[in-house]
C-alpha cells in the first residue's frame, strides 16, 4: 500500500530507542517530558487516567502539545478506545492538536484502524498524522498483519505486554518464553508491511539486570526500542537500541569495500575474512543512518 506523502515514509524510520508514557492527568509530568532524553512521548490518555479526569486530561494534552517546547521528541497520544465514551471525542481533539501520532489502545482489526482514520478525514486531519497501533490482545497479535497494512498512516506496532501476558494466562518471567510466540508474529507482520515495532514495558523499576536483559533480548528479537514507564528507564533503552561504535564503523567498513568491489565487477568481497555480500551491505546503510538520525536527535536536545 503506498504512503499517504514523504513525511509518513519518514516517520517510520525515526528513532524510537525510547518511547515514554507520560500520564496525560499529570500536568508535572508533561511539563518534564520537555527535558527528557526520551526519543518518543506517549501522552496516555487511556490506562493513566481515571474515567472522571478523562475530559481534563484530554484538554491539557491538547494544550500542553500545542504549547509546544518538546523539541525534537516525536509526539504520540495515547487515545481510549473508539468503543468506550472518551473515544469519538479523543479523536475529534487530537485530529489537530499537532502531535506526530495518534496511538490506538488495543486493537484487535484492521477495521478499528480505519474508523478511526475515518473519523480523522471527517475531521480535516492533516495528511502527516500517523497511526499506530496498541497489539495487546491474543486477538490483536492474530491480526496483526491486517492491522500493520490497514491504512498508509499506520507507522508504527506498540505491544502491549502486559495485558497480553494476562490474557494468555502465562508468568511473566525474565527470558519472556511465554511472550516469543506473540512478539514474533508481531514482528514479522511489522516487518513485512516495513513499519516500525517497539518492544512492551519492563514493569519491576527496581529490576536493573532484569530491564537490562529485556532491552538487549528486544534488540536481537528485532524491535526498534522499547516503551517506558518510568524517566529512568530512557538512558539504558537509548543505549541498548543505538548501534554501538563498534557496529557503525564496521558497517562503514563494508560499505566501503562493497562499493570497491562492484567497481571492479566483483558480487561479494571478503573483510576481515568475512564473506560480504549485499543482503549485509543493506543492513550495514541501515544501521549508519540509523546512527546518523540519533546523532542529529541528541544534537538537537
Amino acid at each position: 500500500m503506498p504512503l499517504v506523502n514523504e513525511s509518513l515514509e519518514a516517520a517510520i524510520a525515526r528513532p524510537r530507542r525510547s518511547m515514554l508514557y507520560m500520564p496525560g492527568a499529570n500536568a508535572r509530568a508533561l511539563e518534564k517530558a520537555k527535558t527528557l532524553p526520551a526519543d518518543s512521548l506517549i501522552l496516555d490518555l487511556e490506562d493513566a487516567v481515571a474515567p472522571d479526569a478523562k475530559a481534563a486530561a484530554r484538554k491539557q494534552v491538547v494544550e500542553a502539545v500545542k504549547g509546544g517546547g518538546y523539541g525534537q521528541r516525536e509526539l504520540v497520544i495515547r487515545m481510549n478506545s473508539l468503543d468506550t465514551g472518551w473515544g469519538h471525542e479523543d479523536v475529534l481533539a487530537l485530529a489537530n492538536a499537532g502531535a506526530h501520532a495518534i496511538l490506538i489502545a488495543k486493537v484487535e482489526s484492521g477495521e478499528q484502524v480505519r474508523h478511526v482514520e475515518a473519523l480523522l478525514e471527517e475531521y480535516k486531519a492533516p495528511p502527516d498524522l500517523a497511526l499506530m497501533a496498541m497489539i495487546e490482545t491474543p486477538m490483536g497479535v492474530l491480526a496483526a498483519a491486517e492491522i500493520a497494512r490497514s491504512t498508509p498512516r499506520m507507522i508504527c506496532l506498540v505491544m502491549g505486554t502486559s495485558d497480553l501476558t494476562k490474557d494468555l494466562h502465562a508468568a511473566h518471567t525474565r527470558e519472556r518464553l511465554p511472550m516469543l510466540t506473540s512478539l514474533g508474529l508481531c514482528l514479522l507482520a511489522a516487518r513485512a508491511n516495513r513499519i516500525a515495532i517497539v518492544d512492551g514495558v519492563h514493569l519491576d523499576l527496581a529490576d536493573d539486570d532484569g530491564f537490562a536483559y529485556s532491552c538487549k533480548q528486544g534488540r536481537e528479537l528485532g524491535f526498534d526500542g522499547k516503551t517506558l514507564i518510568h524517566p529512568k528507564q530512557v538512558q539504558g533503552a537509548n543505549t541498548a537500541f543505538a548501534p554501538s561504535a563498534e557496529e557503525v564503523a564496521w558497517s562503514k567498513k563494508i560499505i566501503a569495500a562493497h562499493a570497491e568491489a562492484e567497481a571492479k565487477g566483483e558480487g561479494v568481497v571478503l573483510v576481515d575474512g568475512k564473506l560480504i555480500e549485499n543482503l549485509h551491505v543493506e543492513n550495514a546503510r541501515r544501521l549508519v543512518a540509523l546512527a546518523e538520525r540519533i546523532a542529529e536527535l541528541e544534537a538537537a536536545a
